[in-house]
């Protein structure tokens, strides 16, 4: 289960990048906690199979 934030982080005539917000679910516990990435906009399909 994840998320691509509406709102992207840009940088002037740079490279484009997004933020991405994955819940894992701890196998011990059972509790979820949220992992956040920021990877190029190109690559969020990959970073979210993956």
């Amino acid at each position: 289960m994840a998320k691509k934030v509406v709102a992207t982080l840009k940088k002037e005539g740079g490279v484009k990048y997004a933020k991405i917000i994955k819940a894992v679910k701890s196998p011990v516990t059972g509790a979820y906690t949220f992992k956040e990435e920021i990877v190029l906009q190109d690559e969020v399909q990959s970073a979210l199979k993956g």
